[in-house]
């Protein structure tokens, strides 16, 4: 039993070793895949095949093949070869599978057409979309650099932008969204509609290690009653709708799957059944890596918007599924929307600010908002 034992742990470990070069994501069961841009050739894991795409795959390790099977179809692909087999006929490949860092990858075009496979890529997420008998699939696709390097979880620094002829001082916390003790979360302050609370006292009630104010709401009103502005989804429930609200909605999935959403279009993304946060705020400062800013049409009409400088909060995510939230303490949303860019978000959009404006990192305030608030964005990590 005791030798047993000790081969168990070895084991383990050795996986745990392996695995973990991609900063435990594949080890928490999370594949990702991996694009080398320089040959626009895009690689998956074959456990996804097996474990997401439901193929039959058997790995032969001292061949070095993969023999891959769906239905009626066949594949049998080596590692380092260009040259396979689809149903029994030899193909020519324009890239070969390769091992790196234990796992072993495929080229997915190849792949694809010799299942049948319907798929495509979402540039504005990096993201590649799969139609299977489940449902759409998705997967997370990085470059090689950020597949190798073990990201930190969650990272706080600050940063002075240089936008025109003014240099701006912001805070951010960049959150690695693929990291498998990541999980985003919505917080309504003391859980319930119209209430406020400290930003601090809701991400410590909730043992959140990263908060961010949320929506706009009522913060003038005299009566207790502080009714927030927009669609919020916690846990995967409505809690707040805002019909016919055109402002833009961060949401995600519980796979930490970031989107902005137009207002108008968020209603039908919900109703798809996999939202389990959500919160709608505005203006959209970036989209596909350009400034997009354009608040009128969102709705909005407040100078405090539309030219005012201030006390701004910006949230947004990178092409190699990065969240990135920051606070700047004077910025119009123009120059906010600059600083989001340069900052590495492909997609981003502005929150509540002023005197709402709070950024709250382990334990402490990194940005003190003036005010008690109505909702957070949460990150938890660990639990």
């Amino acid at each position: 039993m005791k030798k047993r034992a000790i081969m168990a742990v070895l084991g383990a470990a050795f996986l745990a070793a392996v695995l973990g070069q991609h900063g435990e994501t594949q080890a928490a069961g999370r594949s990702v895949g991996y694009m080398d841009t320089a040959a626009n050739r895009t690689y998956v894991p074959i456990r996804y095949l097996s474990e997401q795409l439901k193929y039959q795959v058997k790995w032969d390790k001292a061949a070095q093949r993969i023999d891959v099977r769906a239905n009626e179809d066949t594949l049998s692909l080596t590692v380092g070869n260009k040259k396979a087999q689809v149903n029994g006929a030899v193909k020519q490949m324009d890239a070969a599978p390769f091992v790196e860092g234990g796992t072993t990858y495929v080229p997915i075009r190849f792949v694809g057409e010799a299942m049948k496979l319907q798929m495509k890529w979402d540039k504005a997420a990096s993201v590649l979309l799969f139609d299977t008998e489940r449902g759409k699939q998705k997967l997370p696709v990085v470059s090689m650099e950020r597949l190798n390097r073990a990201a930190a979880p969650m990272e706080q620094k600050q940063k002075t932008f240089t936008v025109g002829k003014k240099r701006i001082s912001a805070s951010i916390v960049e959150v690695d969204l693929l990291h498998p003790k990541i999980r985003l979360d919505v917080a309504v302050a003391g859980g319930k509609i119209g209430s406020v609370d400290s930003l601090k006292h809701m991400a410590d009630a909730s043992k959140a290690a990263v908060a961010m104010n949320g929506t706009f709401f009522d913060a003038y009103t005299k009566t207790s009653y502080k009714a927030p502005y927009g669609h919020i989804v916690k846990k995967g429930e409505l809690v707040h709708p805002s019909p016919a609200d055109r402002r833009t909605v961060l949401l995600f999935t519980k796979d930490n799957e970031v989107e902005f959403v137009k207002g108008k279009e968020f209603p039908e993304r919900f109703e798809e059944g996999d939202v389990e946060g959500a919160l709608q705020a505005g203006p959209r400062l970036v989209t596909n890596g350009q400034v997009s800013v354009d608040p009128v049409p969102e709705g909005f009409k407040d100078p405090k918007i539309l030219t005012n400088s201030g006390a701004r909060s910006a949230v947004g995510i990178t092409s190699d599924h990065k969240l990135i939230l920051l606070t700047t303490s004077g910025a119009t949303i123009p120059e906010l929307a600059q600083m989001m860019k340069q900052a590495g978000a492909q997609q981003a959009m502005n929150l509540d600010g002023g005197a709402s404006s709070g950024l709250y990192y382990k334990g402490k305030y990194i940005t003190s908002p003036g005010r008690e608030i109505s909702n957070a964005l949460l990150v938890h990590y660990g639990n």
